[in-house]
């Protein structure tokens, strides 16, 4: 039988063995902060999706006391605002990003239900492509032209892959001629 000041020694021991070999090396995250303009805070962020050349980030938060969704820009080392996306007293979530940035696709129940989004960061205007869909809808993601939107739905009973084509006269989300991805 082993005494409790040996198991506790022993874990203790295994704890410091095991974080030895944890490194920071290459990680360019900012620190936490209470408040402010910044990647992280005391609150849940998730569901980081970056754009085509990594230096937008997208995800969802609990900052400020509901779920909304946030834009870093890696480059600026800040929050980009997005006017009209998040919604007072309502939850979105699941954000992806096309390749330029200028497209958001998210899940919000502004609607009274969870409803697919898209936001264009030009026209500062959302749009709800999930309307007329009975039945839930979740994790969409943006190509990265902006044209087409994949999204999990289980309108027929079961969860199924649905595609939202935007069509060929939207603007373009496409990367700078010649630009390939941070690293």
């Amino acid at each position: 039988m082993i005494r409790f000041p040996k198991l506790l020694g022993l874990l203790l021991a295994v704890n410091i063995i095991s974080l030895g070999g944890c490194s920071d090396a290459g990680f360019v995250t900012p620190p936490q902060q209470l408040l402010g303009n910044t990647l992280n805070t005391p609150s849940s962020e998730d569901n980081p999706r970056f754009n085509y050349d990594g230096r937008y980030l997208v995800f969802a938060s609990d900052r400020r006391g509901q779920r909304t969704i946030y834009l870093f820009d890696r480059v600026a080392n800040r929050l980009v605002p997005l006017p009209g996306l998040n919604q007072a007293k309502t939850y979105q979530d699941q954000p992806d990003i096309s390749a330029d940035g200028r497209y958001i696709v998210y899940v919000s129940e502004q609607s009274g239900k969870p409803d697919i989004y898209i936001y264009d960061r030009q026209t500062l205007q959302a749009k709800n492509i999930t309307e007329n869909i009975l039945g839930e809808v979740r994790r969409p993601t943006i190509s990265g032209n902006g044209r087409f939107i994949a999204f999990e739905s289980n309108r027929f009973g079961q969860w199924n892959l649905e595609i939202f084509d935007r069509g060929g006269e939207i603007s373009p989300s496409l990367p700078p001629i010649n630009s390939s991805p941070s690293r």
